[in-house]
């Protein structure tokens, strides 16, 4: 295989990497959705493309070269990192019930009057 293909081949495979990053991220509502506008958060779908990456690492495995497998191993870290962080993180009020909760603050409070 030529030089060329073989530079191309990379560019690709890097390409499909940072895809299931950029997924990935979206998923953990880290970026912004470019279909809806709004960041969400959709667990099920971030493990799911994580695992795929795994897959990527493991099926790959002896034929990338250094510094392919390197960006693959510190992307699958970087977003096993971001969805631990994620899954840790208490679920998302809807705006209407964050409402209805008192202010922290209690002079501002809409059920006291201010003195």
């Amino acid at each position: 295989m030529g030089n060329e293909q073989t530079d191309k081949y990379s560019e690709l495979f890097l390409g499909l990497v940072v895809s299931f990053q950029v997924s990935t991220l979206q998923y953990l509502g880290k970026l912004v959705s470019p279909h809806t506008g709004k960041t969400e958060r959709n667990l099920e779908g971030a493990a799911s493309t994580i695992d795929m990456l795994d897959m990527l690492a493991q099926k790959t495995r002896g034929n990338l070269k250094p510094e392919e497998e390197r960006f693959l191993n510190e992307t699958i870290s970087h977003l096993k990192l971001n969805y631990v962080e994620e899954a840790n993180k208490p679920a998302a009020q809807p705006e209407a019930s964050k409402a209805d909760q008192p202010s922290a603050n209690p002079q501002q409070s809409p059920s006291e009057p201010l003195k």
